[in-house]
């Protein structure tokens, strides 16, 4: 029976999405200090969603429409209460879980301790760590008569701090009375610029930990001491605020000051949530949510004595390797070199790379070798999200010393690293590098490169195609493809796409790419209807789709609409995933998966079967409407065969995941793909040695031509 609501709300898919990340990090297969980097992950999602998403489906009940019904089918009013009842229910078992891991800890001879457990040692220890390193970075304010509330910033955590003052005798007619007790309040940041974490002294074999929080309530009476107090108390609390940018129109202003102006308006949102340790005193509760205007009681979650468990994502490692994941070093891409040129060997033939499972330094080296070819004449790039010192601005910059013609186009609106690409644009503006701002009204989200290069008097283009962003960081922990290509025809598209950054009222026709906003939607639904056509006459007909996001309701029917019709659908969705798989009537023929385990899979991959001859892309883009409507996204087809062979086996490897691989449904459950009687199978685990397998067959190639290679010379 086909249901009435055929579609799952996006911000509930979302939180099922992060339940995922709170499974890994209550997976006891999971080796210890992984699953602290895991809740440190979800802690981190979970502000993001609630600055982002919540506070836009806050927007909309405030804006008197919130009684029309959304895509899941509540209202606005009904979603946001949805939302707090499961972030309340995820806060909770993430506690419950940290409790757990702590215990195995111990177990491990590792000790989380706090202000009251301290050997004589550690409290000499702690003393001198805080006068040199936590003291000068105290940010302490005494709240009860300032006429103004200070602005908190959402990315920090904060000590809520009551003083009850000891009662003093005022003379009165009849003798001496005491007045009554004066209660104080005061906050205290925490200071970001410090490990949160702080190592204590081992001793008898045990490793102890303290978090900073701790360093600080152990010396309230340091920072306290010009009052006198009967007692002092300090609870932790931590606000989210909204962090929807509003640019401004002013047209004497450039793009930078706009979005510089929007991000120092960001501090001071409205307060979506507000986070507080529920053993807190309730006047001491109460004071601060008078004074912050905080009223609607949605926004209002109670937790336990630590909040910012973010920073977890990064404990330190004490050194116990045997608690974390084996690092699995990232392998050569066969036939490509790092070595020699890598331009000349991409003239020969196609590559591609996908990070981690093989190393991102080949394209470090290939805008490393551009910067100082003396026939490179020009380097053209989009960037989105960098790394913190990001050796492609170095390699860029380089460049441009090198007297090579950059152009950069770097969006400014990258959510929460508009701060950094503002500085990186400062860098390359003084380097005399050009840079591109944008398109009013689309985010550029596509990720390419091409280079020019003077080859016998003509000009001979390079360039690399990505799915992931251009960031070191990242990359060692995103799975990301990366195409390599002198491809000429499809290069003169990706110098199309730049064309269209400059002069955008110009509509381009592409031969090759799949460019959004103008086609990618268009172009999709085609393939989609060739696959319908096939199924009807009996000829291979599937899809299999990798991608981040699936919530464009438009995309969901079509791939209904193929489902109706015998397409077999593979989906590896991670996260948003708005429909509903395996309904008879609507959608038996889709399957719907998604892998959540020490990688972060973010690649974008679509084959299509094609009557039997396989059409295979890789692209920047999730069938989100904004990815399809709203931003410049560049998908590319792959038409070498060894890559085109390697992307599908790429995929079948994922999809025979049996270990981190969930169900996607309505029920939005998380439930783990029954195994049956398969082997276990860990999709990134196997993927590795997939691409081991690629290598070790290359390299026997090599050796058993080498012989040929020496008689024939």
């Amino acid at each position: 029976m086909i249901p009435e609501n055929q579609y799952i709300d996006r911000e509930k898919s979302w939180l099922a999405f992060n339940a995922r990340v709170l499974q890994e990090a209550g997976d006891e297969n999971v080796p210890l200090l992984d699953r602290l980097r895991f809740l440190g992950i979800f802690s981190n999602n979970s502000d993001e969603f609630f600055r982002v998403r919540y506070s836009a489906v806050r927007r909309l009940a405030i804006s008197g429409i919130a009684g029309e019904k959304l895509l899941g089918g509540s209202t606005s009013f009904q979603l946001l209460k949805d939302i707090t009842t499961t972030a309340i229910r995820q806060q909770s078992e993430s506690l419950r879980i940290l409790s757990v891991i702590e215990r195995e800890l111990e177990k491990e001879n590792i000790f989380m301790v706090d202000e009251t457990e301290l050997s004589e040692e550690q409290e000499a220890f702690i003393r001198e760590f805080f006068i040199q390193k936590v003291s000068p970075a105290l940010v302490t304010i005494i709240l009860n008569d300032l006429a103004e509330f200070p602005l908190l910033k959402d990315t920090s955590g904060y000590l809520a701090v009551k003083m009850v003052l000891k009662a003093t005798e005022k003379p009165s007619l009849l003798g001496f009375r005491k007045t009554k007790a004066e209660v104080r309040y005061a906050v205290i940041e925490i200071p970001t610029t410090i490990n949160r974490f702080v190592v204590l002294p081992p001793a008898d074999g045990k490793q102890f930990v303290m978090l900073l929080d701790d360093v600080i309530r152990y010396h309230l009476d340091s920072i306290f001491n010009i009052f006198e107090y009967e007692s002092i108390s300090a609870h932790m609390i931590k606000i989210t605020r909204d962090a929807q940018l509003e640019i401004d129109s002013d047209l004497s202003k450039s793009m930078m000051e706009k979005i510089a102006d929007s991000v120092k308006e960001r501090r001071i949102g409205d307060v979506v949530r507000f986070v507080y340790d529920q053993s807190m005193d309730k006047d001491t509760l109460h004071f601060f949510l008078q004074k912050m205007h905080i009223e609607s009681t949605d926004s209002i979650i109670p937790g336990g004595r630590y909040h910012n468990r973010r920073d977890y994502m990064d404990f330190p490692n004490l050194g116990r390797y045997d608690l974390l994941y084996k690092a699995n070093p990232p392998l050569p891409v066969p036939g490509l070199t790092l070595e020699g040129s890598i331009l000349q060997r991409i003239r020969e033939r196609d590559y591609i790379m996908n990070a981690p499972y093989q190393s991102f330094s080949y394209l470090i080296k290939f805008l490393r070798e551009a910067a100082l070819d003396p026939q490179v004449v020009s380097i053209k790039i989009t960037l989105y999200r960098l790394a913190k010192n990001s050796q492609v601005i170095s390699s860029l910059i380089n460049a441009a010393k090198n007297g090579k013609k950059v152009v950069v186009q770097i969006e400014l609106q990258a959510r929460f690293d508009e701060a950094t690409n503002i500085s990186y644009s400062e860098q390359m503006q003084q380097e005399g590098i050009q840079l591109i701002f944008g398109i009013k009204g689309l985010k550029v989200h596509s990720k390419v490169c091409m280079i020019e290069r003077m080859e016998k008097g003509k000009v001979r283009r390079y360039g690399f195609i990505s799915t992931g962003n251009f960031n070191e960081s990242t990359a060692r922990v995103y799975t990301d493809v990366t195409l390599f290509t002198a491809h000429q025809s499809i290069l003169k598209d990706v110098s199309k796409v730049f064309d269209f950054f400059e002069v955008n009222y110009r509509l381009h026709r592409y031969k090759h790419l799949i460019v959004s906003p103008h086609y990618t939607r268009t172009r999709i639904y085609r393939l989609i209807e060739k696959e319908i056509m096939f199924a009807k006459l009996g000829k291979p007909a599937y899809m299999k789709l990798k991608m981040n996001s699936l919530g464009d309701i438009k995309m969901i029917d079509k791939l209904y609409e193929a489902s109706r019709a015998g397409v077999k659908i593979q989906l590896q969705i991670r996260g948003i995933c708005s429909l509903i798989p395996g309904v008879k009537g609507m959608s038996e023929n889709i399957e719907a998966i998604s892998i959540v385990d020490n990688y972060l899979e973010h690649s974008r991959v679509f084959i299509f079967a094609n009557g039997g001859d396989p059409e295979v892309f890789i692209s920047s883009a999730d069938f989100l409407t904004r990815n399809l409507d709203g931003r410049v996204e560049v998908t590319c087809p792959i038409y070498d065969p060894i890559i085109k062979k390697e992307l599908i086996g790429n995929f079948d490897t994922g999809w025979k995941g049996n270990v981190k691989a969930r169900l996607h449904s309505d029920k939005l459950d998380n439930k783990y793909r029954p195994r049956g009687s398969n082997a276990v199978f860990r999709a990134q685990l196997e993927t590795y040695r997939y691409y081991q397998h690629l290598l070790e067959e290359y390299e026997a190639q090599k050796a058993a031509k080498a012989p040929q290679d020496t008689i024939e010379k």
